[in-house]
């Protein structure tokens, strides 16, 4: 069954598709060398008479005949190479030429002796070729129009030129070899015809099957490779492309070359055996699966290649988590703030008693502490599902950060001069101005509890991006930076490493960039920690 292609809009004025020909080129190209037989088979009676003129039967009546019949014969071949190169009426074309042909070998007969020459023979091979290239039709037809042909010319040898009449039998079994032939080339033809209308189903079918493939393996999560045994990429899927990078626009592209970690991987796999599926194990820093099924009964001949986006199932995994810790928290807030607030409240009347000692007040502090602790952690995990709700503006950043910064030295308590504002241009960005600060507060005092607190240990660098479209803010800071083996759990809910964090301050910030359009990320340099966020223009 065929696809069904998509509803196109009417076109009043648009001209009608042209109609597909009625014989297809292969009809034409069959009659351009049935033409061919008939010209060879000319040229050969002609020189057959040239050289062994006295020597054989042919033109033996009448060589005047003969010879004018065959240069008739291939003038007509001529023109009939013309007809076809025009492609003028295939079904009366071939009528015409095996009709000719019948007349034209008919009077070779009547010029050479008759019956007796053998030139009918020549007839069984055009009928065929006519039943072959017609595809079964007027064969029957064309067979009775040569016996009738050749009972004739027999009958007027017998009448005028005293043949013998016992020779009717000879032209009698030729007669019947003509409807034999006539009958198997019919029948074969059938088979032909059957034969190729099975053949454009099945091309049809399969065409439709490679579509439908195509389709589902573009539309798949997990990204597909199919490689051959040479190691060379025949297809791949969009999503392949976006988890290793698009392919070049080479016929060939070699495994190899393209991701030499999943080569290395997926030759071991052909080395080795077991069963049908072998997984690769995580690749590339743990972020992908690769799974590998053989396209054959054996692994050498090529495999598909399976690509599982790891992150993706983590981030899934995460979402899943929090949802079931938000909806916990929500419910739980009040009966957590409410013994929290009494707590708080029972503290600062203990503060105010006119004679305290200072274990009491050392106490009172650790219970105010502990308190603003739970308070903030509740807060933070409240706000987890709160990152959508974000209302961009167009915020003029350089104003924001100048601001943001009196701020925050106002705050922390600390030298302006710690901060280095470094500004490539200065653009409008699309942001909700209480995330961004939100985000920068996360950032900035993360960069002061690890920077050494000198003259531009801060640095803010403002840049644009794809022709000014992105804008980058980066947060440099002069401390030890975070070591190799904690990166990867940096965006994690609930990792930290400062003495009373919550763990959630990035993995926050993280989910208010997006919600925004932009992107948080840390970038590994050689020194010291550094974290961007890559944001839209705001016009």
């Amino acid at each position: 069954m065929a696809v069904a292609q998509p509803e196109q809009a009417m076109d009043w004025t648009a001209q009608p598709a042209p109609r597909a020909p009625e014989h297809p080129d292969s009809y034409w190209r069959s009659l351009y060398f049935f033409n061919v037989y008939r010209v060879a088979i000319a040229v050969l009676l002609l020189t057959v008479v040239v050289v062994w003129r006295g020597s054989v039967q042919f033109g033996s009546r009448s060589l005047t005949l003969f010879v004018v019949t065959v240069v008739f014969y291939v003038l007509f071949s001529i023109l009939c190479f013309t007809l076809t190169r025009i492609r003028w009426r295939f079904n009366l074309q071939l009528a015409i030429q095996v009709a000719a042909d019948i007349a034209f070998i008919v009077i070779l007969m009547r010029a050479s002796g008759g019956i007796s020459s053998g030139l009918g023979l020549l007839l069984l091979a055009t009928l065929a070729g006519a039943a072959l290239i017609s595809r079964g039709h007027l064969t029957i037809f064309y067979a009775a129009l040569a016996s009738i042909a050749v009972l004739l010319e027999h009958t007027y040898a017998i009448l005028y030129d005293d043949a013998s009449v016992t020779q009717y039998v000879q032209a009698g079994l030729l007669s019947g070899g003509y409807f034999v032939t006539a009958w198997l080339a019919y029948t074969l033809a059938r088979y032909a015809a059957a034969s190729e209308r099975l053949a454009a189903q099945r091309e049809v079918d399969l065409a439709n099957m490679a579509q439908v493939n195509q389709l589902v393996i573009q539309d798949m999560q997990d990204g597909v490779l199919v490689v051959d045994s040479e190691g060379v990429i025949r297809q791949s899927n969009a999503r392949a492309e976006h988890m290793l990078g698009a392919l070049n626009d080479e016929w060939k592209t070699l495994l190899e070359d393209y991701s030499p970690a999943l080569a290395a991987s997926f030759d071991k796999w052909r080395r080795s055996s077991g069963g049908i599926e072998a997984n690769s194990g995580p690749l590339f820093n743990n972020t992908i699966n690769a799974r590998f099924v053989p396209i054959g009964r054996t692994r050498q001949v090529g495999g598909v290649i399976f690509l599982e986006d790891l992150s993706r199932a983590q981030t899934q995994a995460q979402q899943m988590k929090l949802a079931a810790l938000g909806r916990l928290t929500a419910n739980i807030a009040h009966e957590v703030r409410n013994p929290l607030g009494a707590i708080s409240h029972a503290a600062e009347l203990l503060q105010e008693e006119p004679a305290i000692s200072d274990t009491t007040r050392r106490l009172i502090h650790i219970i105010h502490d502990n308190s603003r602790r739970i308070d903030r952690m509740v807060n933070d995990v409240l706000r987890l599902n709160r990152g959508d709700r974000a209302q961009r503006e167009s915020l003029l950043l350089l104003e924001f950060l100048q601001t943001f910064v009196e701020q925050f030295c106002e705050i922390e308590r600390i030298r302006p001069e710690i901060f280095s504002i470094e500004l490539d241009s200065s653009p409008r960005v699309l942001f909700d101005p209480s995330h961004l600060d939100q985000v920068m507060w996360n950032l900035c005092r993360n960069a002061l509890r690890h920077c050494r607190r000198e003259d531009g240990s801060i640095r803010i660098g403002v840049g644009t991006m794809r022709s000014g479209s992105i804008v980058k803010l980066d947060i440099l800071d002069d401390g030890p930076g975070v070591p190799p083996e904690l990166r990867g759990q940096l965006f994690e809910p609930f990792f930290t490493t400062a003495a009373g964090g919550t763990g959630l301050g990035l993995y926050i910030a993280r989910e208010i960039c997006d919600a925004n359009g932009a992107i948080l990320d840390y970038v590994e340099t050689g020194g010291g920690a550094q974290f961007t966020v890559m944001c839209r223009t705001g016009g």
